[in-house]
């Protein structure tokens, strides 16, 4: 009778312990230990428990690493474009061949949509996809390429959850010289399952289980992989820590179902860099490319309106303009609610109390709502300004100056600290038709604004050097 492995794996970071917890004692996240136990010798857990054996087989094997210096010569890792340039863009200029891409997102947020546009524009290069669907039918997929028009010879579908026979699959047409795959598609991999495991599709160890068998086969035959995987309630991907170490790029699909806009955010790209983003608009033919963000997100913006803002960001290698709006009113309980989207509702409550003790906003009996219009999410401590500016605004009753962006990081005695890349942030404002900007004073100390400003001779620049500045910047305009 074949032995049975027993194991408890934790949902929440995907660490194994061979004793039950109520706490996870590698993450602390409480009741996220599940019982996983497999039979027979070749199961993960077997390998990952048994010491013996790993032992044994350490003194058997009598291989050794070639060691080589570090001074040599590196091949270029051959890219393949995806015709999307936004797509491109946040790889780093195309797929890596041999690469594992990982593409996270809420349900129904257009993974699948995005990746069945991206095979339909690789099939025209001849390249063979295989999109392996473990979430529809063959004839789900069709309806949906129908629908987009996205039909093609090229990609060859499957409706499939075993990983053994996905690769038995995928391994018989790498042997066709004809028709052998440069990129296969798993969609998703909650869905998936390895037979050796007895545990349910979608818990750790089936997604990790599934992911190193599939990475460990395309990284041997050289082929682009590309994993969908759905997020949980905090937005994280499952499995995070599980999977995110295993591929070569993490990306995560942004954006509100009830808007038109999705962003499409590097977190980590060994062949390029992170935090990269791509903008796409969900219509009625699948995404289409946002050549120009910065337009996109201030559509609607009122110059006139008391309690916005613009902030003149960077995303990766990108400058995107951005309305911060603001609403401050009264409250009627005892603690006041603070509501946040697209930005850190601690960052806002240090903002608050910066403004209380060193421009005199009390705010602490108000209620005060934050938004960053368009369903994008700012990370960047440069905010700071920009939302300090909004919440004034709103609760003074006062418009900020027509034309009039505003970038800085603000510190706890309230000074106003440097920001990076100023040059890309003002000359975006300029395109865009903005007269007035708001920047830290000690930016001017930097050797290259004086050309800087040359350059820019219609941009009116106002330095602020502390927060109490800025009634001064209202009063005088």
């Amino acid at each position: 009778m074949a032995n049975k492995k027993t194991a408890y794996s934790c949902q929440s970071c995907g660490s194994i312990h061979f004793k039950w917890a109520g706490r996870c004692p590698d993450c602390g996240a409480w009741n996220s230990m599940v019982e996983e136990f497999s039979e027979g010798g070749n199961s993960h857990f077997s390998r990952l428990g048994d010491d013996k054996t790993s032992k044994n087989n350490t003194t058997k094997n009598t291989k050794k690493a070639d060691l080589v210096s570090l001074n040599g010569d590196a091949k270029d890792f051959p890219r393949v474009k995806t015709n999307l340039g936004e797509l491109d863009r946040v790889l780093g200029g195309g797929l890596v061949q041999g690469s594992v891409i990982l593409i996270g997102g809420d349900p129904g947020i257009g993974k699948s949509t995005l990746l069945l546009q991206t095979a339909e524009n690789l099939s025209k290069n001849n390249n063979t996809i295989i999109y392996i669907s473990g979430e529809e039918s063959i004839d789900q997929v069709r309806l949906r390429a129908k629908r987009l028009g996205r039909m093609t010879d090229n990609i060859k579908l499957a409706s499939n959850t075993n990983i053994s026979e996905i690769i038995n699959a995928i391994n018989d047409e790498v042997k066709s010289n004809q028709s052998r795959p440069s990129i296969v598609i798993i969609d998703s991999i909650q869905t998936m399952f390895v037979e050796e495991l007895s545990s349910a599709p979608g818990t750790v160890s089936q997604v990790r289980a599934c992911a190193g068998e599939l990475t460990i086969f395309a990284k041997k035959n050289n082929i682009t992989l590309l994993i969908v995987s759905h997020v949980t309630k905090d937005g994280q991907i499952a499995g995070p820590k599980v999977l995110e170490h295993m591929v070569d790029t993490v990306l995560y699909f942004e954006g509100e179902k009830d808007l038109q806009f999705r962003i499409l955010r590097s977190i980590k790209n060994r062949f390029g860099g992170a935090n990269e983003i791509g903008v796409f608009e969900m219509n009625e033919i699948g995404l289409s490319e946002v050549l120009n963000p910065s337009e996109l997100f201030l559509t609607s913006y009122d110059r006139d309106t008391s309690g916005t803002a613009v902030f003149a960001g960077i995303e990766g290698s990108r400058a995107i303009l951005a309305e911060v709006q603001a609403l401050v009113a009264p409250s009627f309980i005892p603690t006041p609610r603070r509501a946040v989207v697209g930005w850190d509702l601690n960052r806002l409550a240090m903002i608050i109390a910066v403004l209380n003790n060193r421009f005199g906003l009390n705010l602490f009996d108000k209620e005060v709502y934050l938004n960053i219009v368009g369903g994008l999410k700012i990370i960047e401590t440069s905010a700071d300004l920009a939302v300090a500016c909004a919440l004034i605004s709103s609760a003074r009753d006062i418009a900020l100056p027509s034309s009039t962006i505003a970038v800085g990081e603000i510190g706890l005695t309230g000074e106003i600290r440097m920001v990076g890349n100023l040059e890309g942030r003002l000359k975006e404002a300029h395109k865009l038709g903005f007269k007035n900007c708001l920047i830290p004073k000690a930016n001017e100390k930097n050797k290259n604004f004086a050309n800087l400003r040359k350059s820019l001779p219609e941009l009116n620049i106002n330095f602020v050097s502390h927060v109490r500045d800025l009634a001064k910047f209202l009063r005088k305009n």
